[in-house]
């Protein structure tokens, strides 16, 4: 028996992460305008400059956003064992939009880079998570009310970013409009690194994890007598969920549905074993990111679709069904 999971295992391993290799080699060189082989041989410009500058931050973001969010989504279908709950259905992204959303209304001008975003997202997923670890642990804890709660926290999350929104100029509210729409901007490899600094190390805890949550997935009187603290790995999943979101939220703005429909779609590859599931939500969740943002920036070109868009567009109808389906 666990000879055939380890087989399953490795095999899903190594053809997640050719898609993922695939998909992150070729993304680049597709676009609403081709480039010049010739060219970029040579290095000429503009066709390397658009393919190291432009392409390639772009895709690289794709991949660690598009890891991170179907991480978490998979992370928080463990820990409340339900297979509805995602960052952006708990109100984890919304929360870490309107996080971010206060720093490009509220502070100076020159203080609107990334790390004080960065510093709101997460505060504002801080917030949200705290709330759900509260109602985690109330004896009446259901799903239904968490996902209810998360409803909620949408439409106050939403309101308020709406006073911002009018309250901020046309300026910044025409930068807050286009950061709302969720996107996969090029940006410098200094951010990149800094981000990729942030989530790896969470994605290694969570991948050693994965035999833990397999545990908890049959409750916390099973993982209890098993030697599990349920609740320190719930807090701990929780913080480490918030991270995943509210960096890449930060970073790339609110892009809904991938923590749902990646995590969904593989468990019916892969089974339920988080040993399987978690790298494979891990690879495939960045490619399918980075096919979503290939797929938005050539079918309608030279207009760009936002990602974010792609994703709501995929994932409205897709939850609509699973909710159906159950």
């Amino acid at each position: 028996m666990e000879t055939d999971l380890r087989m399953r295992a490795r095999r899903v391993f190594l053809v997640s992460f050719a898609l993922l290799a695939v998909v992150t080699v070729a993304a680049p060189f597709l676009g609403g305008t081709g480039m010049d082989m010739t060219r970029l041989a040579r290095r000429e410009a503009p066709d390397w400059q658009i393919l190291v500058s432009l392409r390639v931050p772009r895709t690289l973001l794709a991949l660690l956003a598009g890891a991170s969010l179907s991480t978490a989504g998979a992370l928080f279908q463990a820990i409340l064992r339900d297979a509805l709950a995602t960052p952006s259905n708990l109100g984890v992204s919304a929360a870490a939009a309107l996080g971010a959303v206060m720093a490009i209304a509220l502070l100076p001008g020159e203080e609107t880079g990334l790390p004080w975003a960065w510093i709101s997202s997460l505060a504002g997923t801080a917030a949200v998570i705290a709330l759900v670890a509260v109602m985690r642990s109330s004896p009446r804890f259901s799903p239904a009310s968490l996902l209810l709660t998360g409803i909620a926290i949408n439409g106050i999350c939403a309101s308020v970013i709406l006073l911002l929104h009018s309250l901020a100029g046309i300026a910044r509210g025409f930068q807050i409009t286009y950061w709302l729409m969720g996107g996969l901007d090029a940006v410098t490899y200094p951010v990149l690194g800094a981000l990729a600094m942030v989530v790896v190390p969470v994605w290694i805890w969570i991948l050693r994890m994965a035999r833990v949550l397999n545990v908890m997935s049959y409750g916390d009187t099973w993982a209890a007598g098993r030697g599990v603290d349920s609740t320190k790995i719930t807090w701990l999943g929780f913080a480490a969920g918030a991270v995943l979101a509210g960096v890449t939220t930060a970073v790339t703005g609110p892009i809904a549905f991938v923590g749902l429909i990646v995590p969904h779609l593989l468990r019916r590859v892969t089974g339920p074993d988080y040993r399987v599931l978690m790298p494979a939500c891990l690879f495939c969740g960045g490619a399918f990111l980075i096919i979503c943002d290939t797929v938005a920036r050539t079918v309608l070109a030279p207009v760009e679709i936002p990602v974010g868009v792609m994703t709501a567009l995929l994932g409205g109808p897709f939850f609509v069904w699973l909710l159906w389906s159950r």
